[in-house]
């Protein structure tokens, strides 16, 4: 058995060693080369069908939009902020898989991740520069995990600088199949990815992860465990490692696409990164590319510090989307005439209110940043800001639909619009309060994108639960405030009468 993964010759390295992949120059992308890079060997599935995500009227659409968005680094507006020249190859790098060092790095960091947020209008959850930076965190942690295993520690270095020289579109898997939650994989093998064979120059696992984001556009998916699975009884289901999309033995099982190529415009015909499983039958990883096996206790330790940047970035991406939500609900009440009334004006401060939590958060993370064990700097905790945004997600969305109320329903269709005979009604009656019928229904209809139709419910879901269980990341931020214990000394004090102003 072996891996899709092709040798590099010696032309196919970089100065410093680093393998290429085939056919490219390596360096940051551009998005003619992206999208020739992903026509391979993958083998992802659809409603029933093996698809080209290359050539697929459904898949196409979103590759289109992350060819733009790899274009887009290279602009003279932006280069500066979105590239930088690698030390060891000399190419031109994105600035998501920078390791900063010091204070000048890590805002030359959060600046391009907030090109790339801005760019893609918070919709994308998986926009690449997130999972860069998980691999940021990788290389961080490598120290530790050459305590396992010493080439555990050289492979996550190495593999750190083949993801940065070479761009790599990433996904990665953390859950496991949504099967039987009563039950774990020590009674039901189905239940969790697993080791299955092991040898000198490589390991074969089995099983499914999901759910991997981005997955059809990716070059490679990265597995480790979170939080809810990595204490597991069976140490064989503890393992991290990366692998090729293109893998024999690796399917790609998508759901339903919510891109209609029939329809005018639309956030899924931009921004419809898709969500899969990904079955692992009996697939083989080379040694170089496994990162952690067998133990738990470094795993419970490492997901926190593999995601300090990307949740960070995550977070950043989120604020951008509440913008974007911000923006639409303004100009919803505005084309009705009700952003005067006073209960309007009291929802659109809400949803500001949301934006301005989370920029200020921001600021205090970032302002709060250490340096790591390994010499590099991290923002602080985002704890807090993870605690509350689900509740704003979903807030914000139910604000749209109080303003829009039933125009986030009734509006006329492009095809109407270009219908004559219905032309003069439309504009009689469907037109706003100074916006013709066009703009109207175009505004109500990314409105409805936004937070009624699936597009709309699945960006919900996933705020809601991306970032772990809701309740179990609000407990573990009071079993884990640092400050709690001065909290309740002073409530003490208080109920015992023991009032000190000094």
């Amino acid at each position: 058995m072996t891996t899709a993964e092709p040798q590099a010759s010696d032309s196919d390295r970089t100065t410093d060693g680093t393998a290429l992949l085939p056919g490219s120059p390596g360096g940051a992308w551009r998005g003619s080369d992206y999208i020739a890079s992903i026509k391979d060997e993958r083998e992802v599935w659809c409603d029933g069908r093996r698809v080209d995500v290359t050539g697929d009227p459904k898949f196409r659409p979103m590759l289109t939009t992350l060819a733009g968005l790899y274009d887009a680094q290279h602009l003279p507006d932006r280069a500066d902020e979105m590239l930088h020249r690698s030390d060891t190859s000399g190419n031109l790098v994105s600035l998501s898989y920078l390791a900063p060092a010091d204070r000048d790095e890590l805002s030359r960091k959060w600046a391009n991740s907030h090109r790339w947020a801005e760019a893609s209008y918070g919709q994308l959850s998986r926009v690449p520069d997130f999972m860069s930076n998980v691999v940021v965190g990788l290389y961080d942690f490598r120290h530790e995990l050459a305590k396992v295993d010493p080439e555990f520690g050289r492979n996550a270095e190495n593999y750190y600088h083949y993801c940065r020289e070479n761009d790599l579109t990433l996904t990665h898997g953390l859950g496991d199949p949504q099967i039987d939650r009563s039950s774990t994989p020590a009674e039901r093998p189905e239940l969790g990815l697993r080791v299955v064979r092991r040898g000198a120059d490589g390991i074969v696992v089995r099983g499914a992860k999901q759910i991997a984001t981005l997955a059809p556009y990716a070059h490679e998916v990265l597995i480790y465990l979170s939080p809810a699975n990595y204490l597991r009884e069976d140490p064989s289901y503890v393992c991290w490692f990366a692998v090729p999309l293109a893998t024999p033995g690796l399917r790609v099982l998508c759901r339903t696409s919510y891109t209609d190529p029939g329809v005018f415009g639309g956030l899924a015909a931009h921004y419809d990164e898709q969500d899969a499983m990904l079955v692992f039958d009996d697939v083989f990883i080379p040694m170089d590319r496994v990162f952690l096996l067998d133990d738990s206790a470094t795993a419970v330790r490492g997901f926190g510090e593999l995601n300090k940047w990307s949740l960070y970035t995550g977070q950043l991406r989120y604020y951008h989307r509440l913008r974007t939500m911000l923006g639409v609900a303004s100009l919803l009440a505005q084309a009705i005439g009700v952003e005067t009334f006073r209960q309007v004006g009291d929802l659109l401060g809400e949803l500001t209110s949301y934006v301005e939590i989370v920029r200020l958060g921001l600021a205090a993370v970032d302002a709060e940043c250490r340096p790591t064990t390994s010499g590099l700097l991290a923002p602080g905790s985002t704890a807090a800001l993870d605690a509350v945004a689900d509740g704003f997600s979903t807030r914000a969305s139910a604000i749209i639909r109080q303003i829009g109320a039933s125009g986030l329903i009734m509006q006329p269709s492009e095809a109407d619009l270009r219908t004559p005979d219905l032309r003069t009604v439309l504009d009689t009656y469907m037109c706003g309060r100074e916006l013709g019928v066009k703009d109207k229904s175009r505004l109500f209809r990314l409105a409805a994108d936004l937070v009624v139709d699936r597009f709309g419910m699945r960006q919900e879901l996933y705020e809601t639960w991306n970032r772990g269980d809701p309740a179990r990341v609000r407990s573990m931020l009071y079993a884990r405030y640092p400050d709690l214990q001065r909290c309740e000394t002073q409530a003490r004090k208080l109920a015992e009468g023991r009032i000190d102003h000094t």
